[in-house]
């Protein structure tokens, strides 16, 4: 959608104008009370002074103009309000959150109400000992999360009836279309010769759902055929089947049915057809398991186990398969290993298979998923136990068949078959829109007088009450006796489906029954783990900075989390308020013309970018330009999201000083001229530095017929000081879960967003369900409109808060805490990379390569007895930490963290010299757990004090990791990924 007008608002001109001089008075001082940026920035004015004298720089615009090549540098400040204060932003917010109309929803489709459990929302989604987390890579610290996400796992096996299950994806539909990939994957291994490339999604699919796996299945070329199960059925039976790799069908389905698919899957099966159950957990408690009648993979949404509605999301996503495909299942797997000591440990499992090895040969680009909510879905199963869920699920299941009793009782006609939560039936009457207005509820049209209901969690006896007077059924039976007949005809209808087994028999979900209990498990699982609340986490290109209550606060408010993603317009204006704004100031910072909030991850935001830029390409009949040319430095989504695009990928070389070698795309450009499609960059370069020739990388694409892609994922060093639309790129997406402050979640939410240049603006994305997207938009990425709407007003509160001369402050610091960074420890650790000027850019790459006994994994692990979590380890650069500091962080926490290396390089020193033991050293043993520290036996030539007290500060906070070094070689080896296998190590 084109971006409205740049025009700053008035309104908050008055309460901020104090704030603003406060921002704009000097290169480096620390701000008034009321001054947002004064408390995201970590220096003050005494620390900036001295961070520029030692980078040779008078005031932080001399170290921007000497970081950042002139050519693309610029002088206009940014077009944004001015700034608010911290109170005066959440007035504002608040106001527009009050245009949100709450009604009651009953749409379904995929997304229900639900009742978050106080502890959990208290203790989990609104604490920052859970939200600030990194990906778990360093799983050492991060086994809190780790167990919560094997529980997770253990959930949906247990429910689903499979065999592996990940540790969730994006949301249902981007599911669904990653299990087409899978299967699509499989086929070409299992039927090498046949043209199979037709994957068949039933009718009763939810329409988001069908539209995401167009898109998808449109970039490779996977041609998708829609039917109905008879079709489905009619193919199997017949040499339809050799036309399919693949089908799903959604159980229950999006109108109520729950088929009978054991002879349907049982036959496609046979024909070697890979069958994909899209499917609901709640029903799954009560009905028959998707692995039980053949299912191959079975796929859904977790956000009823108590995850907000939010208008869409963050919602996790789950995926679950049998044991012989988990080698090519995507996104992440938690599994269990030991470690130094032989005790049980978590870790992330398989990791060959994911993009940032892989690559272009990866399983997915799935890069940031949604953690967070995954350990909030797998907190509500162990809060309410199966006895708990199963009466929730039966409760559910039998208001809905009491008001299809009630329906059926005043004559209307409703779909026949045994439902679980939703019905569909005709209703002629009139006044139905009136009542429903009158009544503050919403519910599904399905046209020609045809509507859809669904009960959820928070439906009672009065719901059935007022929605049958609402559509003229009301009955003259009463409500219980609607209730003994809808028994009773559950009782018949269900025979055959549904579950009557046990269910989450692991003691996690049958041990924490009372609040107190609940409470301390939770902080049990989040004292093992370290965030952002512990220390600095410095890693390189994922810019961990502060997530400010402020910001967090807005989350929360009902009129943000409490709406159905397709509520009618009418309801949503606050949203629309909200969407408006940050589309105008994304479009603003980056000097395009469009945006689309839709991709809920990076990784979705790449593949967004790239399918514009193919749809751009095909409008002006260039159907050919499917090459994508990729710097060998680049994040490892870039070539996964390249051939998820259907593009293929060919590598650029980089210099010895880590750039881009100029001359070598300029061949490649030549010779891919008629097919060139796209260039993917990232800017800053993933070697920390600012290079000098962007411009002519930009030039020399154009040149050719191809497009710019800029990856956002260093725009943290553009900010307020150059575009990507001004250095010549024409598409970029924005990690909000970076620049802009959303929390990484312990591995997502995160959101993407892409903005691109006017020519490109037609092409991105639309929705079946709410109209998006432009003229001749490229279909939905996302199963929700605006992707994971509810953490948007994160992004806009630091925006509104920070103001434009903050955002370009925050930018200045970024810089100036890497080099500072850089400057201590080049002596040490050579920094890798420098500009022309010796200087980085908001990160820098040191290199640990010439050590002969200690490897970088080795400091990483020895970084934890310091208490800090690692840097970015061996990427872009075998052998190499990327540090990235952020803005955030104060002088003092950089020199802490600048002490604790300095201090490691002793030992290293020591160790290299022979004067430790080259093998039995604080870092080939680290990290120490405090029961390694209290042992009876102590038989290491070097103190307990030295292994876990190395600095005097660590005495003061000391954090203690969980487990010893992680053996990950035997966890591949030894692929145990739900509860039930920690007996292996009992």
């Amino acid at each position: 959608m084109s971006a409205p007008s740049n025009a700053p608002e008035s309104a908050a001109a008055s309460e901020s104008s104090l704030a603003a001089a406060a921002v704009s008075s000097a290169s480096g001082g620390r701000a008034a009370v009321t001054d947002f940026a004064g408390r995201h920035i970590g220096p003050g004015p005494e620390e900036v002074e001295e961070m520029l004298k030692e980078c040779d720089c008078e005031s932080l615009e001399a170290l921007a103009a000497a970081a950042v090549p002139a050519s693309i540098l610029s002088d206009v400040p940014l077009n944004l309000p001015a700034p608010r204060s911290e109170s005066g932003a959440l007035r504002e917010l608040r106001e527009i959150a009050s245009r949100n109309c709450l009604r009651r929803s009953y749409v379904g489709m995929g997304y229900h109400d639900c009742i978050v459990p106080p502890v959990i929302q208290r203790n989990v989604l609104e604490n920052p000992g859970w939200y600030t987390q990194y990906t778990p890579y360093q799983a050492e610290i991060a086994q809190g999360r780790l167990e919560a996400l094997l529980t997770f796992q253990t959930m949906v096996c247990d429910l689903t009836g499979m065999d592996v299950a990940n540790a969730s994806l994006l949301d249902e539909g981007t599911a669904v279309a990653e299990a087409m990939t899978m299967s699509f994957n499989v086929g070409q291994r299992r039927h090498r010769g046949e043209d199979r490339r037709a994957f068949f999604v039933a009718d009763n699919c939810h329409p988001q759902t069908l539209s995401v796996v167009e898109t998808r299945a449109e970039a490779i070329g996977v041609r998708v055929i829609v039917g109905s199960l008879a079709d489905l059925a009619a193919k199997a039976e017949g040499a339809g089947a050799k036309e399919l790799f693949g089908a799903v069908v959604q159980y229950p389905g999006t109108l109520g049915d729950i088929p009978d698919l054991e002879s349907l899957f049982s036959g496609l099966g046979a024909a070697g057809v890979m069958t994909v159950a899209a499917t609901d957990l709640l029903a799954l408690t009560v009905l028959r398991p998707p692995g039980e009648f053949g299912a191959d993979i079975a796929v859904g949404s977790a956000q009823r186990f108590g995850v907000p509605l939010g208008f869409g999301g963050p919602h996790a996503a789950f995926f679950a398969t049998r044991d012989e495909h988990k080698r090519q299942m995507p996104g992440r797997i938690v599994g269990i290993s030991k470690d130094s000591a032989g005790r049980p440990a978590y870790r992330l499992s398989l990791q060959t298979r994911e993009q940032h090895i892989r690559r272009d040969k990866a399983t997915s680009n799935i890069c940031t998923a949604q953690a967070l909510l995954a350990n909030m879905a797998a907190m509500y199963a162990v809060y309410h136990g199966p006895e708990g869920l199963r009466e929730i699920a039966r409760r559910v299941r039998l208001l809905a068949n009491a008001f299809a009793v009630g329906l059926r009782r005043a004559g209307l006609l409703v779909a026949e078959g045994p439902v679980f939560d939703t019905v569909t039936f005709q209703c002629g009457a009139e006044g139905v829109e009136e009542r429903a207005i009158a009544q503050a509820i919403d519910f599904r049209r399905l046209g020609d007088g045809r509507y859809g209901v669904s009960f959820d969690e928070c439906c009672s006896d009065t719901d059935v009450a007022v929605l049958l007077e609402v559509f003229g059924a009301k009955s003259a039976l009463s409500l219980d006796e609607l209730v003994q007949e809808a028994d009773a005809a559950v009782k018949e209808g269900w025979r055959d489906r549904g579950r009557e087994d046990e269910i989450l028999t692991h003691e996690v979900f049958h041990r924490f029954r009372s609040e107190t209990e609940m409470l301390r498990y939770l902080r049990r699982l989040e004292g093992k783990d370290l965030s952002l609340t512990t220390s600095m986490i410095p890693l390189g290109s994922c810019t961990m900075k502060l997530n400010a209550s402020a910001e967090m606060f807005p989350v929360s408010w009902p009129e943000f989390a409490g709406l159905h993603p397709f509520a009618p317009d009418s309801d949503t204006a606050g949203y629309a308020k909200l969407f408006e704004d940050l589309e105008t100031w994304l479009c603003e910072i980056t000097g395009f013309h469009g945006c689309s909030l839709q991709p809920n991850a990076g990784s979705q935001g790449e593949f967004a970018g790239l399918l514009a830029v193919r749809k751009y390409h095909e409008s002006r009949g260039d159907e050919g330009r499917d090459v994508c040319l990729i710097p060998m430095s680049a994040h490892g989504t870039n070539p996964a999201s390249a051939v998820m695009a259907g593009m293929r990928v060919f590598p650029v070389a980089c210099d010895e000083q880590g750039n881009i070698d100029i001359e070598d795309l300029r061949a490649k450009a030549a010779r891919h001229a008629a097919e060139l499609g796209a260039l993917m960059v990232t800017y800053p370069s993933t070697h920390g530095v600012f290079e000098e020739g962007i411009r002519e990388i930009c030039e020399i694409v154009h040149a050719n017929g191809g497009q710019v892609y800029m990856d956002g994922a260093n725009l943290n060093a553009q900010v307020g000081l150059c575009q990507p639309g001004a250095i010549g790129a024409d598409v970029c997406h924005i990690n909000l879960h970076k620049t802009f402050c959303i929390p990484h979640g312990g591995g997502g939410p995160g959101m993407g967003p892409i903005c691109c240049a006017e020519h490109l603006t037609p092409f991105l994305p639309g929705h079946p369900v709410v109209a998006q997207g432009g003229r001749d938009s490229l279909g939905p990425v996302s199963a929700a409109p605006w992707g994971s709407p509810s953490i948007l007003p994160i992004s806009w509160m630091y925006i509104a808060m920070m103001g434009g001369e903050g955002l370009k402050r925050a930018s200045q610091i970024a810089i100036l805490n890497a080099n500072h960074i850089a400057r201590r420890l080049d002596p040490y650790f050579p920094v890798l990379y420098k500009g022309p000027n010796g200087l980085v850019a908001h990160e820098c790459i040191l290199d640990f390569r010439r050590f002969k006994s200690v490897t970088v994994e080795d400091v990483a692990k020895r970084l934890m007895d310091y208490g800090f979590h690692a840097p970015t380890i061996s990427w872009p650069v075998a052998g190499t930490m990327m540090v990235e500091p952020t803005e955030s962080e104060s002088k003092e926490e950089l020199d802490r963290f600048c002490d604790a290396m300095i201090a490691i390089h002793g030992e290293i020193d020591a160790v290299e010299s022979g004067r430790m033991d080259a093998a039995d050293n604080p870092l080939k043993n680290a990290p120490h757990t405090a029961e390694a520290a209290v042992a009876a036996v102590w038989n290491h030539p070097y103190t307990r004090e030295q292994a876990v007290f190395p600095a005097a500060w660590v005495r003061e906070r000391k954090f203690w990791p969980a487990v010893g070094r992680i053996d990950n070689v035997y966890g591949d080896r030894n692929l145990v990924c739900t509860c039930d296998g920690m007996e292996a190590f009992s």
